[in-house]
């Protein structure tokens, strides 16, 4: 978060929280939790003191529409000028709204916590659970937020689908730059092979890793469909390699391109 006190307040820096998206808040939020985490986390800046209300006022002269207006604005699962997509949500806008809160409601409920229905309501939840903390000091409010978010799952009783699929989000966030990794390794590095001798101490040297991440990488490399790990003729089971012993990457470079999206950084 950057210090910019001596700058007019429009011109101000907005800091979001690093864990944000690794947490998984926004798929269990109505959609103005991402704007408040943003705007709170700008609160959290060095140099800045007062209320969210003071925040607002300072950046956006009172108003921000991705919030819905003012911390008053009540709160919703879509975005009320987006194109509604009837193939994902065939129900339409507003069965799909009621759907959304039935569940966020009871899921809240359960929990013993009250239901949120505007900006401001839900910025109180936050402090309740932990995700911020506010401070009055002799210079005015301060606000902070800690290194990782307290996880949903932690606070409240989620649904089996939705834990799932927090679950398989924060595990591709932990691998992605792990295989990313790999993967530049094998194209830019070596041309991309057919297949190469090698073992994960050799692999952790040649892209900056510690074994333990190379396996957890060629693990997902090989879930993915891109490759498979042989010893032999035989085929290994890239999760139970040990480090120091060989292995035959086999690529499969034709699924590699046709399910792979790269992007070329100059």
């Amino acid at each position: 978060m950057t210090e910019n006190s001596s700058v007019p307040g429009p011109r101000r820096d907005m800091a979001m929280h690093n864990d944000w998206w690794v947490s998984g808040w926004e798929h269990v939020l109505p959609r103005q939790g991402f704007p408040l985490t943003l705007l709170i986390g700008t609160a959290s800046q060095p140099g800045f003191t007062g209320s969210l209300d003071d925040l607002l006022q300072e950046i956006f002269d009172g108003h921000w529409d991705m919030i819905g207006g003012d911390l008053d604005a009540a709160l919703t699962f879509s975005w009320p000028d987006e194109e509604w997509d009837y193939e994902e949500a065939p129900e339409g806008r507003e069965a799909s709204e009621a759907k959304r809160w039935e569940r966020f409601g009871a899921m809240l409920t359960a929990a013993g916590f009250p239901v949120p229905t505007t900006v401001r309501d839900l910025s109180e939840l936050y402090l309740t659970w932990g995700l911020v903390c506010r401070e009055e000091t002799p210079d005015g409010t301060r606000w902070s937020m800690p290194a990782a978010l307290p996880l949903p799952g932690d606070l409240l009783p989620l649904d089996a689908d939705l834990a799932k699929r927090l679950d398989r989000n924060r595990w591709a966030m932990r691998t992605g730059p792990l295989v990313d990794r790999l993967i530049t390794h094998l194209v830019d590095d070596l041309g991309e092979p057919q297949e190469i001798l090698t073992s994960l101490d050799r692999l952790a040297a040649a892209t900056g890793q510690d074994a333990d991440d190379v396996r957890i990488a060629l693990a997902e490399f090989v879930a993915s469909g891109d490759a498979r790990v042989q010893r032999g003729e035989e085929s290994a089971d890239a999760e139970r390699l040990e480090a120091h012993r060989r292995f035959r990457l086999v690529m499969d470079w034709e699924h590699f391109h046709e399910n792979r999206i790269q992007v070329s950084r100059g």
